[in-house]
């Protein structure tokens, strides 16, 4: 399939691209703002679908509305219907579309005249009003708050909003681009408006207190629930803004003559992960717990896991090796440790399903062995 991006070295058109590169079957041709009328014409004369992203939102006076977001729509069209075919065509409106605005005018017509060339010529005509768009790749200090958030906040730079309570309506890049692929699948079949989903209604204080979270979470080292919707979708675009040099970063090392403790991620109610070292002969634990309960994953040496309930007097043990790939669980109301019994440093990832509270540790010193 051929495709045909305007506006391809946007921030949509810069993902669109990515992702239609991965699919492996669509051989994409970009229109920027180089291009000439006459590679325009050439260009979509054999395009199986154009998406239509070009346009003008920062402009330096307002007549570039008009010539960026009407005329190069009334050009774009001109060159599909000399082609002769019914290309489908998918357009990146706006939801300012709706408002009385230089800009929302502009888009608007360029919503009515590609509907009118669907008309004219047959062709499907797909529009869709996009909220404002976040995600990697947008540009800071634009027409993106979340993007100018994000490169403020995780290179330490100060950040000032006038309106916390203001509200922002959100739709995320890769959302907007599954939804673009997709009308790949089923060309000429869909026309008319659509919409964006999901869609995150939220407020510009509560994405920067969001942002702001992310970035102290290398102190506190506790995560923020990143693994779905909004939270995920701006963690992954905070992420995206850090420059190399923040790719890394040290949390405290705990050493003794047993070896060392690390603790690498606390989450606000799934509990931490750390690790532990062991040399050789080293027994950890011999302790008990309440409530709390633990997984342990021998990563590298040999380790004896013994076990005593404190009621029955009942013992267990058992030899896990880094080799083995096997969680070993401790149970409340069971003295347990660890030990090396290997030639080599133990090396132990741990999780506990709560994060440790120096107030409230539930964990009681007591010997397997007594």
């Amino acid at each position: 399939m051929r495709v045909v991006i305007t506006g391809a070295d946007g921030f949509i058109g810069k993902n669109l691209k990515l992702h239609l590169r991965e699919l492996g079957d669509a051989q994409v041709a970009s229109v920027t703002r180089d291009t000439t009328h006459d590679e325009l014409a050439s260009i979509v004369a054999s395009a199986d679908f154009v998406f239509h992203l070009a346009g003008v939102n920062r402009p330096k006076n307002e007549d570039e509305f008009l010539s960026g977001n009407v005329h190069f729509t009334e050009k774009l069209c001109a060159a599909l219907a000399g082609s002769g075919r019914k290309t489908p065509i998918a357009y990146a409106s706006s939801t300012q579309a709706k408002l009385d605005n230089p800009y929302g005018r502009s888009k608007r017509a360029g919503e009515e005249i590609l509907l009118r060339h669907g008309e004219e010529t047959g062709s499907k005509v797909v529009v869709f009003r996009l909220p404002n768009v976040f995600g990697k790749w947008c540009r800071p200090n634009y027409n993106s708050a979340v993007a100018t958030f994000c490169h403020q906040i995780c290179r330490g730079l100060p950040v000032s909003i006038d309106n916390a309570s203001a509200p922002l309506r959100l739709a995320y890049i890769d959302d907007v681009v599954d939804a673009f692929v997709g009308l790949l699948r089923t060309p000429g079949e869909t026309s008319g408006y659509m919409e964006i989903q999901p869609v995150y209604d939220t407020t510009v204080g509560d994405v920067v207190e969001t942002l702001q979270n992310f970035a102290s979470s290398r102190t506190t080292l506790t995560t923020a629930r990143v693994g779905t919707g909004l939270t995920r979708a701006l963690y992954a675009t905070y992420v995206s803004y850090m420059p190399p040099e923040a790719f890394s970063y040290d949390v405290p090392r705990h050493a003794d003559d047993r070896g060392v403790f690390v603790e690498m991620l606390k989450t606000p109610d799934c509990g931490q992960f750390s690790y532990f070292t062991a040399r050789p002969g080293v027994t950890r634990g011999e302790h008990y717990h309440h409530s709390k309960t633990e997984k342990f994953l021998v990563i590298h040496g040999t380790a004896h896991f013994g076990f005593r309930h404190l009621e029955s007097g009942k013992t267990h043990e058992l030899v896990t090796r880094g080799s083995d790939s096997r969680i070993v669980e401790t149970a409340p109301g069971w003295v347990h440790n660890i030990t090396n019994i290997g030639d080599d440093e133990l090396i132990v990832m741990l999780w506990a399903n709560e994060v440790f509270d120096r107030e409230r540790p539930d964990t009681v010193g007591a010997k397997v062995s007594p």
